[in-house]
């Protein structure tokens, strides 16, 4: 768990007992600033979107710092508040670069792949993507927050679909904030001002 406001990532067993816990207010090696998105991968490597620091922190499954990559800014591999990071059944890292209204792929070990998006409402663009989800078939899911929405991409940033707008109805958001997809395909959406979670099936 992100524990954003702590400036730290707690770690549990899957029925909610507490394990263990890392990190501090700060910008060294394993230290952090308001930290968002977390996400680990087959091998238990921790990835941590360091939002306040603009920059990915990998660790392993007990805490340990691994590395890190990214610098505030607008170049490839830069960040302006990553808020989410999620990873992919090959290894790779995806980034919701928030503020640079755009997703980032890396390798494993933070070598930047690809990116795609920009700021606007059209197919692709974004309107701050907040959290991201790799489903099993490569799919890539992000939460358009600022557009209401939901979008799917292909593993390389092609546009697939799109689904939501904005308001209280069942498929409607507004401003979603997580997305997570489960082993069936099934799409969850934390609609944070609606106060609800929905649940979709994954849809062409």
């Amino acid at each position: 768990v992100a524990d954003f406001g702590n400036d730290r990532i707690q770690k549990f067993t899957s029925e909610g007992v507490f394990v263990s816990k890392w990190g501090t207010n700060g910008t060294g090696d394993g230290k952090f600033r308001s930290p968002f998105g977390v996400a680990a991968a087959s091998d238990g490597s921790v990835y941590v979107a360091d939002r306040g620091n603009h920059r990915i922190q990998k660790f392993t499954s007990e805490g340990v710092f691994v590395s890190q990559w990214g610098t505030s800014g607008t170049g490839d591999g830069q960040f302006y508040q990553p808020n989410g990071v999620a990873m992919a059944s090959d290894g790779s890292v995806y980034v919701a670069d928030a503020r640079n209204y755009r997703i980032q792929k890396f390798t494993s070990e933070g070598v930047f792949v690809s990116k795609w998006g920009t700021n606007g409402t059209g197919d692709g663009e974004f309107d701050w993507p907040r959290s991201l989800t790799v489903a099993s078939d490569g799919s890539v899911y992000v939460t358009d927050r600022g557009n209401h929405r939901i979008q799917k991409f292909t593993a390389t940033g092609v546009f697939v679909s799109k689904f939501g707008t904005y308001g209280a109805g069942d498929g409607q958001f507004l401003w979603p904030r997580g997305v997570a997809a489960a082993s069936d395909g099934s799409v969850y959406v934390a609609d944070l001002t609606n106060h609800r979670i929905q649940k979709f099936s994954p849809g062409p």
